[in-house]
């Protein structure tokens, strides 16, 4: 059994390489969804999504935004997040959005603002309308998360309110709060300037925003956990609604892995996230 928990540690690691993720997706269970491929929801090929549908009654529907430190990635290697989450009901959109140096911040949030909404009038397409609609992020997706998710303007600027809209939202090892930026790809991305308050979503904590879950691992040297905590403090001190999961004995890409099928059994972070969406879950989003 080690021996194979070593073996699949390797393939976690290949996850942004060529050939990982094909290998580690092959071990992902076929059955129990359906998948819609490559729909656009915007001009260009780097605006399309991939949405898995559970073959039973869906519980709601999750936009996941993956990360990929802003420059790369691409939805074909996330099967296994989607099939995650349609086993336990969730109906999942997969956006690709555009990346440096094609854009520079706050590219990826407005594309992911225009998946969502794609999502608010196209979900009634596989799903009840009224089902609620969550946001999860990891990494870079988590930072482009708590944007969407704490500033109201993205998606006002796309004709909805995010405090209706959104039922909840969960961030997995997210860079939410990280000035100075030292780091060359971040600098360029944020850049070309100094970035300013403007890019840290911990800057719009106002207490208002949906729910949120944060989760990170304690030996992320990639993005530091007290990004986690230092935004959960703020939103706790606002008057907001957070909880905070931490993790030992997983990494930054790990925490993510983790909820794979073939890891699944051995740690919590997939019930944690289905937990707290369904604690939270009982609004429903608003009729498009």
């Amino acid at each position: 059994m080690i021996r194979r928990l070593i073996g699949f540690a390797s393939l976690l690691a290949l996850l942004t390489g060529c050939s990982g993720p094909a290998l580690f997706n092959a071990l992902v269970p076929g059955g129990g969804y359906h998948v819609l491929k490559d729909v656009p929801y915007g001009e260009g090929t780097r605006r399309t999504l991939d949405v898995y549908v559970p073959d039973v009654p869906a519980a709601g529907v999750v936009v996941f935004l993956y990360g990929g430190r802003w420059n790369s990635g691409t939805k074909d290697y996330y099967r296994f997040v989607g099939q995650a989450l349609a086993s336990r009901g969730y109906a999942t959109v997969i956006p690709d959005y555009r990346l440096y140096p094609e854009v520079r911040f706050p590219g990826a949030i407005e594309d992911g603002a225009g998946a969502i909404t794609w999502t608010q009038f196209h979900a009634r397409d596989f799903v009840p309308s009224n089902l609620p609609m969550f946001l999860l992020g990891h990494s870079a997706g988590a930072h482009t998360m708590a944007m969407l998710n704490l500033d109201p303007r993205w998606l006002a600027e796309q004709g909805l309110d995010v405090r209706t809209t959104i039922s909840a939202a969960v961030g997995l090892a997210g860079p939410y709060d990280f000035l100075p930026i030292t780091d060359p790809v971040a600098l360029a991305v944020f850049g070309p300037g100094e970035a300013g308050p403007e890019t840290q979503p911990i800057t719009f904590v106002d207490g208002h925003a949906p729910p949120m879950l944060l989760i990170a691992s304690r030996n992320d040297t990639t993005v530091f956990p007290r990004n986690t905590e230092r935004l959960a403090a703020r939103i706790r001190a606002a008057g907001g609604i957070v909880e905070e999961r931490y993790h030992e004995r997983t990494g930054h890409v790990g925490l993510l892995a983790a909820i794979a099928a073939p890891l699944r059994p051995f740690n919590s972070v997939l019930d944690e996230i289905d937990a707290f969406l369904r604690r939270y879950g009982g609004t429903p989003r608003s009729a498009p």
